[in-house]
């Protein structure tokens, strides 16, 4: 009795046991282990596994090492805290926030757009958040902007490294999902630069409604003029204009050029023209600072140069990595190790690259890739036996059933990854509850949107759960961005060293209610998401796979055309309505068949071959 109740029953009490190993505070990676191993172990002994149980989980754990995916996670980490440690945040922010200082709202704009650009190098909220916090938040204060736009506005750009590309979230996700990085990062390209897009509009709204809330930065306070007085603001708009005419022009030859290049039979996916527009146009920026700077020949601004020397190099870093990946030309691993070569570089041009940073940037990059590593092995141990105890049937049937069908599933797993996100970190989310979901989706979601591929609807799915991840950074009270923010915002008064005035403290309810509005824009953009899944799929082409169901089907149809006669092989098919003869599966092929005709590799590798044909 007690057996029959323990095997009914056996997956809530490992999640309850889970729970209550949590909840003690034991490390997440080694709780998930032991609470495998033992749950393991009591189903052994009670007759629910077999003994030999375990015997397959080494192959699972040298499975994690040899995952090459995975070694895309260190490689970009040590590429951002490389950037970020030689001084990268606060060049692009003291240069964009003095582009944009002169309007009301440019410092909080200049934040946002830095905070974009910083999470597309670094990947890492702490990171972004700590450094704006640092250096934008005194600067705001010091000219009167409202606090909780100040607070807010840092908070929610330092969570873009969830969303855009090229983040270390995607990147966990699509390899627990089993789809590719690089659709990943295609399909997130456009809701996180939507994301921002949205927090731009919002900051212009605060300034036309109550512009005294987000004061222009004063005239002294502008550090790159000219010695007629001008701003340079000019000449940047016409670098600019002719940085946006060479990418445009370059987006009208870009397909044609690279089908004949590289051999294509497709057309170009948008993102990738996008970004290859994009670094042509830095790299022609760059170009004409260079000659400028070199020649003398004073064309462009203090301002303009100032702006391609410290803008373009990151730029042109990211767009390279990125455009690489979406040209297919480098895998994510291959394109993390550039960029971290390329932050070397970028660092030693700078004379920023010494020994103790060097040291510090290995020794984090080792702390995280050490950190992921053993929560992957962790929950690789939890789900084994989870799995054995058909865990997985367990929770498909939990969703099943639920109101409202698949779009019921959605909102309940939004639900779910928001509260989850709240009180533990995006890694254990990805390497628990993702596992569990992912088949679940996998059934559920392709019959949602008609002519959605089930790559298609993963990608969905995945970029969804990084958007929910990102918002659950903000939430009052457990947020991880608010915490971020509070340890570097003045805990007292202090006196300003430029202007001399007392500046109050920084309360935490201020920085609480600053979140609030940031996280009605990125609910706004996940329902977008949910409700135009193009945004999502758009860039990703649509391919069509064999099922293993259409494989075994053609491994068994030369021993079914064996028995038919000879002359039956250049004949048309029979009509829909003809039964086959029946043939036992078992019985050995017929002698007078050749063996080229009763190959089943053979006629498989000519049925793959026929449907690579048929793609667009």
């Amino acid at each position: 009795m007690q057996t029959t109740f323990l095997a009914q029953q056996f997956v809530p009490l490992m999640f309850c046991g889970l729970f209550a190993l949590l909840l003690t505070g034991f490390p997440v990676a080694f709780g998930l282990a032991a609470c495998g191993l033992a749950f393991g172990f009591i189903g052994i002994e009670a007759g629910i596994f077999p003994a030999a149980l375990f015997q397959a989980l080494p192959l699972r754990i040298f499975g994690i090492m040899q995952n090459d995916t995975l070694l895309a996670i260190p490689f970009f980490t040590f590429m951002g805290i490389i950037l970020e440690r030689s001084g990268m945040a606060e060049d692009l922010l003291e240069t964009v926030g003095q582009v944009f200082g002169p309007v009301r709202g440019g410092v909080a704009i200049a934040v946002i757009l830095v905070g974009a650009l910083l999470a597309a190098t670094t990947g890492v909220v702490a990171a972004a958040v700590i450094s704006m916090g640092l250096i934008s938040l005194p600067v705001m204060l010091r000219y009167g902007y409202n606090r909780t736009i100040a607070t807010g506005a840092i908070t929610a750009s330092g969570t873009l490294a969830q969303a855009i590309p090229p983040s270390l979230v995607l990147i966990v996700l699509a390899d627990q999902l089993g789809r590719s990085v690089g659709d990943m990062y295609s399909g997130a390209l456009i809701p996180g630069l939507l994301l921002v897009g949205l927090y731009v509009l919002f900051i212009v709204a605060v300034a036309i409604v109550k512009p005294g809330w987000v004061p222009a930065l004063p005239p002294e306070a502008l550090l790159f003029k000219e010695d007629s007085g001008r701003s340079g603001h000019r000449s940047l708009l016409v670098l600019v204009l002719i940085c946006a005419a060479v990418g445009f022009g370059w987006a009208q030859v870009h397909n044609g050029l690279m089908t004949k290049w590289l051999e294509r039979s497709t057309a170009s996916a948008g993102d990738e023209i996008v970004i290859m527009s994009m670094t042509l146009a830095s790299l022609t920026g760059l170009a004409l600072a260079i000659i400028n700077h070199v020649t003398k020949l004073h064309l462009l601004s203090r301002l303009a140069e100032q702006v391609t020397f410290v803008l373009m190099p990151p730029l042109i870093l990211i767009f390279l990595v990125l455009g690489t990946i979406f040209l297919g030309i480098a895998t994510p691993t291959e394109g993390g190790a550039m960029g971290a070569l390329g932050a070397l570089i970028l660092a030693i041009i700078k004379r920023r690259l010494t020994l103790p940073l060097t040291k510090q940037a290995l020794e984090n990059t080792a702390k995280l890739a050490s950190f992921v590593l053993f929560i992957l092995i962790g929950s690789t141990v939890f789900s084994f036996t989870f799995n054995a105890a058909d865990g997985h049937i367990w929770v498909e049937h939990l969703f099943k059933d639920m109101p409202g069908g698949a779009w019921g599933f959605l909102i309940v797993v939004n639900i779910l990854v928001f509260i989850l996100g709240c009180f533990i970190d995006f890694f254990e989310i990805a390497f628990i509850v993702i596992p569990l979901l992912a088949p679940v989706a996998e059934k559920i979601l392709p019959g949602l949107v008609p002519g959605m591929t089930t790559d298609q609807a993963m990608i969905w799915f995945g970029v969804m759960i990084a958007m929910n991840l990102q918002t659950s950074f903000l939430t009052p009270p457990f947020g991880f961005a608010l915490f971020y923010l509070r340890s570097v915002a003045a805990k007292s008064d202090y006196k300003d060293r430029v202007t001399g005035k007392l500046i109050p403290s920084v309360k935490t309810t201020e920085i609480y209610k600053g979140s609030i509005a940031f996280i009605c824009l990125q609910v706004i953009m996940l329902g977008m998401i949910m409700a135009f899944p193009a945004l999502v799929t758009g860039g990703i082409q649509k391919t069509q796979s064999l099922s293993a169901d259409e494989i075994m089907q053609q491994l068994d149809m030369p021993r079914n055309q064996a028995v038919e006669p000879p002359a039956s092989a250049t004949q048309s098919a029979p009509p829909s309505g003809t039964l086959a003869p029946v043939v036992d599966p078992l019985a050995p092929p017929q002698s007078d068949v050749k063996p080229a005709e009763d190959d089943p590799m053979k006629a498989l590798l000519e049925a793959a071959e026929r449907d690579k044909k048929k793609q667009p």
